[in-house]
């Protein structure tokens, strides 16, 4: 039961969006980046087998990237070949740097899509949450 309703707590805060429940005139204060969501999948067209020939580096470099703590988490795509990782980096270039260094990515076989993500900002609205200054 505490999972649904804070699912559905999350859910519903995410849909209102930023700006959504604040009386106030003034805009809510912007989101910090805490973390860069990157989403890797392998370029159209690319020779699946070059991809395989390149995996024993990509993972070991990958590998060294998470024991660095570059990496927080990662995860494989469900419905499609991809990875997601969850990097604890907060600048977006340095994120784009990071992975273009992998052997996947100086090969241009794979490309990541990079979201920069932070705290719930939408939670400031709940009666009693005040922005510390």
């Amino acid at each position: 039961m505490k999972h649904t309703f804070a699912a559905g707590l999350t859910l519903l805060l995410g849909m209102l969006g930023p700006g959504a429940g604040y009386a106030q005139s003034a805009p809510p204060p912007p989101t910090p980046t805490t973390k860069i969501l990157a989403i890797g999948t392998v370029n159209p067209g690319v020779d699946p087998a070059k991809v395989f020939a390149t995996l024993p580096n990509e993972v070991r470099d990958t590998v060294d990237l998470y024991l660095n703590g570059k990496i927080d988490q990662w995860y494989s795509l469900a419905d499609r070949r991809g990875v997601v990782f969850l990097l604890n980096v907060t600048d977006v270039a340095a994120a784009h740097e990071m992975l273009e260094k992998l052997p996947l990515g100086q090969a241009h076989l794979m490309s990541f899509e990079l979201i920069p993500i932070g705290p719930l900002n939408p939670l400031r609205a709940l009666q009693g949450m005040k922005a510390n200054p």
